[in-house]
Order: C-alpha cells, then structure tokens, then sequence
C-alpha cells in the first residue's frame, strides 16, 4: 500500500493537478493519522519505540532523527528525513506532496510545512479537491518557531529562516529570510 501511495502522490507532486479526497483517500490517511497518535502518546523514554514508529511512518528516516511530541501530520509516508535532524514541539507537516528535509536541519516549536494548496474558487473547493508542490529543505537549514513553508518552495542549504515566517518563495542558499511574506534579509558569509 505504502508504494501504491507513493507512487499517486509523486504524480500529483510533479504535475500540481487537482485531487479529490475520496473514501479511500480518507479511510487510507486514516492509519497513518493512528501511527502520528501512537507517536505522540509513546513515553518519551520509549526512544526505540518512537524510533521504530517514526521508521513506520514516514518515507524515509536518517540517523539521529529526534521530534518532539506532539507531532502532526496528514500522512507522514510523504516526508523524507536525511541524517541528525531535530524537531521541537508542534511540528505539522501537511504532506499529501512530498516533503525533503536534508541533513543537520533544526525546526522550532510550532513549525508547519505545508505541500497542499487549495483552489481559489469556492465552487471548486466545495468538491473536496486540493493541489500539490513539493518542499525541500536543504542541508544545515534552521527554522525558527512559529514560521510557515507553503507549497512548491525550497530552503537552499545554511540558511535559516526567522521565527513567525511565512515562506510562500523559494529561499537561496547562505540567506536570512525574515516576515511575512518571507524575504531575504541578509546573506550568511
């Protein structure tokens, strides 16, 4: 199931089509939903418990992953994790699109990552229908608390992201980006 799944989100992920959240798209997100409650309810003592979860849960896990309960996620399977990341409290990932966090990447408290969009018209939001860019966080990224990744934009490795961002454009490499929206402020030497 977890390929099948994969293998209908990358298309969505590549092409930003349209898709319905139909019974089986529900009942499916579901089980992954369980495997974020489980997590969230597991002692933090329970290291290889959590471990093994997260290993359950998402695409891929690299070494050293540490996330705070709680964690929220939409589905999880869509999220890659590369080596010695940590996420502190509150981390939501709205990952219907694929997600890619490099390695050495630290997320704040109340960091959302959202891959999912919603149509403009009403009309056509009334069908259940949403739409799909992937994030990709490069290596030695930090972002700080409360700041928001929307759809389609990739954090160029070193870079970090200020606390309370919202991120709607691609960041270069090497940059300070600060507000709302996100812009570059100043460049990491």
């Amino acid at each position: 199931m977890q390929k099948e799944l994969r293998e209908k989100f990358r298309d969505y992920a590549t092409s930003g089509r349209l898709y319905r959240f139909d019974e089986t798209f529900i009942e499916t997100q579901q089980e992954y939903i369980a495997l974020v409650h489980k997590y969230n309810k597991t002692h933090p003592a329970r290291h290889h418990a959590k471990q093994k979860i997260l290993k359950t849960l998402f695409g891929a896990v690299g070494q050293n992953l540490n996330i705070l309960a709680p964690l929220y996620a939409n589905w999880g399977i869509n999220t890659y994790w590369g080596d010695n990341c940590y996420a502190s409290y509150s981390l939501t990932l709205v990952d219907d699109c694929e997600i890619h966090i490099g390695c050495n990447v630290i997320l704040g408290p109340n960091v959302t990552l959202c891959a999912v969009g919603h149509p403009l018209d009403p009309t056509t939001r009334l069908d259940s229908v949403a739409f799909g860019f992937p994030i990709v966080i490069e290596d030695n990224v930090l972002i700080g608390a409360n700041a928001t990744i929307l759809p389609g934009v990739t954090i160029g490795k070193n870079s970090v992201i200020c606390a309370g961002s919202l991120i709607t454009k691609s960041i270069p490499s090497n940059c300070v980006a600060d507000g709302k929206p996100g812009i570059v402020v100043s460049h990491i030497k």
